[in-house]
């Protein structure tokens, strides 16, 4: 199974809908919360090269953020990495 790193904030609707479909597939997936914490920010926005959340990686690759993931599953991209 893929492992899957999700950088997120509790008041994120981008969040919840990405963390929605992750679980949709039956994706188990570690959620990285960075609420109040400037220094796992940090290390998403090195990781990433950005600065909003959600910030996914699957197996090392950073897929991108909500949006991102949902383009890759309409493109029938995401049900091979999870696999």
């Amino acid at each position: 199974m893929a492992k899957i790193d999700i950088y997120t904030k509790a008041t994120c609707p981008y969040c919840r809908r990405a963390k929605a479909l992750l679980n949709e597939k039956g994706a188990a997936f570690h959620e990285i919360a960075i609420d109040n914490d400037a220094q796992t920010r940090e290390e998403m926005i090195e990781r990433s090269g950005r600065t909003t959340v959600p910030q996914i990686f699957i197996d090392g690759r950073h897929i991108g953020g909500c949006d991102d993931l949902y383009a890759l599953d309409a493109q029938g991209g995401l049900d091979p990495l999870l696999a």
